[in-house]
């Protein structure tokens, strides 16, 4: 794909589009099928309240091929937030394309730019190795703790 492709912050009419990727993602890496009012409602929720985060989105010729969550952590020890990048994905077609690594440099840069903002976080499934040499490529490393939680909500397996 040689046209140019861009980020911008998402809209709330990228909402069904954020809400089918988000679907795939979960599908593709974790055999999870979510339930399509509630993922679309906490799209929404980011949307309507923006201490909750931001998505940015990838275009290229004017479709939509991929897209991303940045959501915030506090950090007392640091006195200011980690970026957590979340729920990302490309569609398939635009996969090894550059999508992913332009997504990321549009957040490190708007990180960098923000005051306040320490550094750049994510979690990536155990066994995603394609995932993790992308992001330790993208200078991203494993820093020794391990991501434990307990939740209220089953989404079936993990």
């Amino acid at each position: 794909m040689s046209e140019q492709l861009s980020i911008r912050l998402a809209r709330e009419d990228d909402i069904a589009f954020l809400a089918e990727c988000n679907a795939a993602m979960a599908f593709e890496t974790e055999r999870k099928t979510l339930d399509p009012a509630t993922l679309t409602r906490g799209i929404a929720a980011v949307f309507a309240d923006g201490r909750r985060g931001f998505y940015l989105l990838a275009e290229r010729a004017g479709e939509r091929v991929g897209c991303l969550l940045v959501t915030y952590e506090w950090s007392d020890w640091r006195n200011g937030d980690w970026y957590w990048i979340q729920s990302v994905y490309v569609i398939a077609s635009a996969r090894r394309s550059g999508v992913f690594r332009s997504l990321y440099a549009a957040v490190e840069q708007r990180a960098r730019s923000t005051p306040g903002v320490v550094g750049l976080r994510l979690y990536v499934e155990q066994d995603n190795d394609a995932a993790l040499a992308t992001y330790v490529a993208l200078g991203m490393g494993e820093v020794g703790y391990r991501f434990l939680q307990r939740s209220f909500i089953d989404l079936g397996g993990k």
